[in-house]
């Protein structure tokens, strides 16, 4: 048997003022996931912990996301986190603080004849 991929889901998580990075990955990932019911699984004779999930994130500033963090996001399967530079900063004009735009895709598979 192989992984093959069953779903792709994705959605945008922000933090409004704070500039936390990790914050707005985990929003995005939870936005991506919590517009969605997967019922793939069960219909292929599997659980839904048996998924396998693959988390891309992407952020202003990667290094400073908990990939731990986003992975706990994740009611079922097991998953692994990607974090690449993407999504958006914008400063207030006073440069006092950041609004942080981030963008998550979970890539759903499972294992399949």
């Amino acid at each position: 048997m192989a992984l093959k991929r069953v779903a792709l889901e994705i959605g945008m998580g922000t933090d409004i003022r704070g500039g936390d990075c990790t914050k707005a990955a985990t929003r995005a990932l939870r936005d991506a996931l919590w517009h969605n019911s997967l019922t793939i699984a069960p219909a292929l004779g599997q659980t839904a912990d048996q998924m396998k999930v693959e988390v891309v994130v992407g952020v202003p500033r990667p290094d400073e996301v908990d990939a731990d963090a986003v992975n706990a996001v994740l009611p079922h399967g097991s998953g692994t986190v990607r974090v690449v530079k993407g999504g958006l900063e914008i400063a207030k004009d006073d440069g006092s603080d950041t609004t942080i735009i981030a963008n998550a895709a979970a890539i759903v598979r499972l294992d399949l004849p």
